[in-house]
């Protein structure tokens, strides 16, 4: 099932096969949205490495209790050609300009964590 033009609702489920509860599908429709800007603007896909995580899955990968994945607010991207520093800078350019909704993100060493608090 397509939540946007290019992501679908299991790029974004938990991994460990948990079902996504209603709040956390209407969270990760909004996330959705943003990311589709971005992969708009770079015209480059994404991979969702991590979006809803259900406690014990969040838990097992070492997640913190508060943890934005818990709620359908937070994903982990990859972009195939670019660097981590590369793809958030486009985020908070994309920001700047009103594009994509600010929230937070960190750069990782092979992804970055964007979220949508």
């Amino acid at each position: 099932m397509y939540i946007t033009k290019n992501f679908t609702l299991q790029e974004f489920q938990s991994k460990d096969g948990a079902p996504t509860p209603q709040d956390a599908l209407a969270n990760l429709k909004v996330l959705a949205a943003n990311l589709q800007v971005l992969r708009d603007t770079l015209n480059k896909p994404i991979r969702v490495t991590s979006g809803y995580r259900s406690p014990s899955h969040n838990a097992k990968v070492g997640g913190v209790k508060n943890s934005f994945h818990l709620k359908g607010m937070a994903a982990d991207i990859q972009v195939a050609g670019m660097t981590p520093t590369e793809v958030g800078m486009n985020i908070v350019k994309l920001w700047n300009e009103g594009k994509m909704k600010r929230g937070w993100i960190k750069i990782y060493p092979n992804f970055v964590h964007y979220d949508i608090r």
